[in-house]
C-alpha cells in the first residue's frame, strides 16, 4: 500500500516508523527531550519514559561538556538547517562512547528552540579510549604530521617526554607504529569532532 506524505503525518504508521526506527531519534525543545524512540533510549541504557522531559545534560559525561557544546553548530543550523558532529556521550551506567549526531531544526532562526536529532553509536568502529589533555595535544600534533622534536618545541616539553607519550599512545590503541595510530584514530581530530 502506498502512502502520500499527508497521509503519513499523524498516522499510526508514521508513529511506528519513528518509534521503531533502527537509529536513535530524539526531538528536543530548548535542549529538553520531548520525545525519543526506542533505539535512542536503548543506546543510552534508559527506558523512553526515563528520558522524556529530561534536560539533555543527563546524557553527557559532565555538566561542563553539556554547557560547552551549546553554541556548536548554531550558525550551520541557521544557515543550512543541517548539522553533524561526533562526540563522546555517557550511558546510564556511566560508560562513555562515541556517537555521530545529526540535527535539523524546526525553528532555524532559533535552532535549539525545537529540533530533531539522530544518534548513531560508533562503539564498533571507534571504541572509546580515554586520553588525558596532554595526550590529546600530542595526538593532534601527530595527526598534523609533526615530529617528536617539533611537538616537544611546540608544547615546551622535552623530546624524551614526547617519545614517552607516543609510546603510551601506541600501547593504548594497540598498534605498532605512528601510521597505524593515525589510522586507528580515524577522523578523531577532524573538524566535526567535539573534543572533551
Amino acid at each position: 500500500m502506498n502512502y502520500s506524505s499527508k497521509e503519513l503525518v499523524g498516522s499510526k504508521l508514521f508513529e511506528e516508523a519513528f518509534f521503531y526506527a533502527p537509529i536513535g531519534l530524539v526531538v528536543t525543545q530548548n535542549r529538553i527531550i520531548q520525545e525519543c524512540n526506542l533505539s535512542f533510549a536503548a543506546m543510552f541504557g534508559y527506558s523512553r519514559h526515563e528520558l522524556i522531559h529530561q534536560l539533555f545534560a543527563i546524557l553527557y559525561p559532565t555538566e561542563e561538556e553539556f554547557s560547552s557544546i551549546r553554541g556548536r553548530g548554531i550558525e550551520e543550523l541557521r544557515q543550512k538547517n543541517v548539522y553533524w558532529d561526533e562526540r563522546i556521550m555517557a550511558r546510564k551506567n556511566g560508560s562513555l562512547f562515541w556517537c555521530r549526531v545529526r540535527g535539523n531544526s524546526f525553528t532555524p532562526q532559533q535552532p535549539l528552540e525545537k529540533a530533531i536529532w539522530s544518534f548513531a553509536d560508533l562503539s564498533d568502529e571507534r571504541p572509546y579510549v580515554p586520553l588525558t589533555k596532554r595526550e590529546k595535544q600530542v595526538v593532534a600534533r601527530i595527526a598534523d604530521g609533526l615530529t617528536s622534536k617539533q611537538i616537544a618545541r611546540d608544547l615546551g616539553l622535552s623530546y624524551r617526554t614526547i617519545e614517552i607519550y607516543r609510546s603510551r599512545l601506541l600501547k593504548k590503541f594497540g598498534v605498532q607504529n605512528t601510521s597505524a595510530l593515525i589510522m586507528s584514530l580515524g577522523s578523531i581530530c577532524g573538524p566535526h569532532i567535539v573534543e572533551r
